[in-house]
C-alpha cells in the first residue's frame, strides 16, 4: 500500500514523532496505521501517543514585560506536579520571551516559531510531552502595549495580571494585586457586556418576586441587586483590597492615575477538570508497568 504524505500527517499527529520516523513507520507496516502505532510504541517513539486526549486543565503562567510592552502566557498540563516541574517552568517562561521579542499573534504562529535550541516550539512541546509523560498544551497568550506603562503580577503561578495603567510603579502594581485577588469582569460599568447585566437582573426579579411584595418594592429591590453587582463585578466600583474604606476608583484618583486595559489570567478557567484522585493516578501508573512487564 502507498504511504501518503496525508497518511504521515495523521501519524505524525497522533505519535507525536517526527515525519522521517512515521513515514518509515507506515512503509515497514504496509501503510497499517493502527500497526505503526503498535510498533512505534513498543521502539519507545510514540510515547506521546494518545496523551493529546488527555485533559490538560493544571499548568502555569509567566509573564514577560519591558515597562511598555508585557505578554503574558498559559501552558497546561495534567498534575500539579508536573505544573510546578523546573523544565515545564522553564519552556513557559522561554514561551513568553518569545512572544514578548516577536510579533506573533496566534498560538498557531507560536507553536510554529523557533526557540534559542534551533527547534520549534511543537517539537520542544513534544519532546517535554515524552520526557515527562503528560499532555502539555500552550492555551493562550495576549500582549499589552501600553499607553503609558505595563504593570504586572504574578501571584505564584497560577494567577497572573498585565495593566496598562497612567500612574506610579506602586499604583500599578497594586491595582494588578487587587485584579488578581478580586477577579473584575471589566474596568467600568459602562463596560459589562450587556447580556451578562441582563441575566442578573432576570435573577434579581425573580429573586425579589418569590419575596411577595408589591410591585413598587420589587422594582426597587431589583435595582439594589443589579448595583450591588455592578459594583461587585467593575474594578471601580470594587472596594480597594489595601484600603476599604475607598473603593477602587476613588483610590485612582487620589493618586492621580487610571486604568485603561487590564488581562487577567487564572490556569484553568473553563477547562474541564481532572477527576482523578492522586491515588487512582498511582494506581494507574502501577498497572501501566505491569501492562508493560
Amino acid at each position: 500500500m502507498q504511504v501518503t504524505a496525508t497518511m504521515v500527517k495523521e501519524l505524525r499527529e497522533r505519535t507525536g514523532a517526527g515525519m522521517m520516523e512515521c513515514k518509515k513507520a507506515l512503509t515497514d507496516a504496509s501503510g497499517d496505521m493502527d500497526t505503526a502505532i503498535e510498533q512505534m510504541r513498543k521502539s519507545g517513539q510514540a510515547k506521546a501517543d494518545k496523551k493529546a486526549s488527555r485533559i490538560a486543565a493544571e499548568g502555569t503562567t509567566a509573564i514577560a514585560n519591558n515597562g511598555k510592552q508585557a505578554v503574558i502566557i498559559e501552558v497546561n498540563c495534567e498534575t500539579d506536579f508536573v505544573a510546578k516541574d523546573d523544565q515545564f517552568q522553564n519552556f513557559t517562561n522561554q514561551l513568553a520571551e518569545l512572544v514578548l521579542s516577536s510579533d506573533l499573534k496566534t498560538v498557531e504562529d507560536l507553536s510554529a516559531a523557533s526557540l534559542p535550541n534551533g527547534k520549534t516550539v511543537e517539537q520542544t512541546r513534544l519532546e517535554l510531552v515524552t520526557k515527562i509523560g503528560e499532555n502539555i498544551k500552550v492555551r493562550r497568550f495576549d500582549k499589552l502595549s501600553a499607553d503609558a506603562s505595563v504593570a504586572s503580577y504574578a501571584h505564584g503561578k497560577r494567577i497572573g495580571v498585565l495593566v496598562d495603567h497612567s500612574g506610579s510603579d506602586v499604583v500599578g502594581k497594586d491595582i494588578a494585586m487587587h485584579i488578581a485577588a478580586s477577579k473584575p469582569l471589566c474596568i467600568s460599568e459602562s463596560e459589562v457586556p450587556a447580556d451578562v447585566l441582563d441575566k442578573e437582573r432576570d435573577i434579581a426579579k425573580a429573586q425579589a418576586e418569590a419575596s411577595g411584595k408589591p410591585a413598587e418594592i420589587v422594582e426597587k429591590m431589583v435595582l439594589g441587586k443589579v448595583n450591588k453587582f455592578l459594583k461587585e463585578s467593575t474594578l471601580l466600583g470594587q472596594l480597594f483590597i489595601k484600603d476599604d474604606s475607598l473603593s477602587v476608583e476613588k483610590y485612582l484618583k487620589g493618586a492621580n492615575a487610571s486604568i485603561t486595559k487590564f488581562i487577567r489570567y487564572e490556569v484553568g478557567e473553563g477547562l474541564e477538570k481532572r477527576s482523578e484522585n492522586f491515588a487512582d493516578e498511582v494506581q494507574k501508573q502501577i498497572d501501566d508497568l505491569k501492562d508493560k512487564g
